[in-house]
């Protein structure tokens, strides 16, 4: 795609609530005529979210301005998608349920649209406006924040729309491997052990994750590809285990696929030498 002239960059860094979301003066709600179109967020991807780790979702759209109004002049318009869970008014305006963008960059395609591209800003340590419960693992949705501004600077017209499109939140997961022994004879037993755990995000660390169904892979020596070759349920404390007959050298490690919740994970590969 061709790029155009930058017209716009905002910058909401370290986890503020959005571009004037709380500081805008007072406007009478009202149609401001301009058109967010497109709006796309973390590829269409699951967001996944651990306990400490900032997560910069990507974001892009796209913008249609109303007359008398130019991409030529960017601080006389703003758009703003955000996500959110409840009333989109009290989410925008007060900040709780509310995930704005960490920054976000404009360019002009002509004089009356522009496209826009940046990203969100998720800091599970946040203790209010964030992920700080885990029931915020759920659908969330997607609302944006327009206004139009005077000559003078004034806002001149604001208003908030709601948009048929979601986004899921999801606590992260991680995965161990171990297997053993090693070395080990053909033909004998190997154990591979692990554990599951996930993202608690009130407690703001990692708990057990019991009744999962993981999947044990294993890749040969010399080949690029692994295999599921069996399953296990974690146990109440999260720990795996499972017995497999040696036969070539290898690298095992169990992959969790996740669920409507739950990240994804897989585990770093343990290798076993075959003698």
């Amino acid at each position: 795609m061709k790029t155009g002239r930058r017209t716009a960059t905002v910058a909401t860094f370290v986890g503020a609530l959005g571009l004037s979301v709380l500081n805008a003066p007072a406007a009478q709600a009202a149609d401001t005529g301009i058109t967010v179109s497109g709006i796309v967020i973390n590829n269409g991807k699951p967001i996944v979210v651990g306990t400490s780790k900032v997560v910069e979702p990507p974001i892009r759209f796209n913008i249609a301005l109303p007359a008398g109004y130019s991409t030529a002049n960017p601080f006389r318009y703003d758009a703003e998608p955000f996500l959110y869970r409840g009333s989109i008014s009290t989410a925008a305006k007060t900040g709780e349920n509310y995930i704005g963008p960490g920054g976000y960059t404009c360019y002009e395609t002509d004089a009356k649209h522009a496209r826009c591209e940046g990203n969100l800003y998720i800091d599970p340590d946040r203790t209010q406006d964030h992920v700080d419960s885990n029931s915020d693992a759920t659908t969330w949705k997607v609302g944006v924040t327009l206004r139009l501004f005077k000559a003078d600077g004034g806002l001149k017209a604001e208003e908030r729309e709601t948009r048929s499109t979601t986004v899921q939140f999801r606590r992260a997961a991680k995965v161990t491997t171990n297997a053993s022994p090693e070395p080990v004879t053909k033909g004998k037993p190997i154990t591979v052990t692990g554990k599951l755990t996930r993202a608690n995000w009130s407690t703001k660390k990692y708990g057990t994750y019991s009744g999962r169904t993981v999947g044990l892979q294993f890749r040969a020596k010399g080949t690029d590809t692994y295999r599921t070759i069996k399953k296990s349920t974690t146990s109440s404390t999260g720990a795996l285990k499972t017995t497999v007959t040696a036969s070539v050298d290898g690298y095992y490690r169990w992959v969790y696929n996740g669920n409507a919740t739950t990240g994804a994970t897989t585990s770093t590969a343990d290798y076993i030498d075959v003698r």
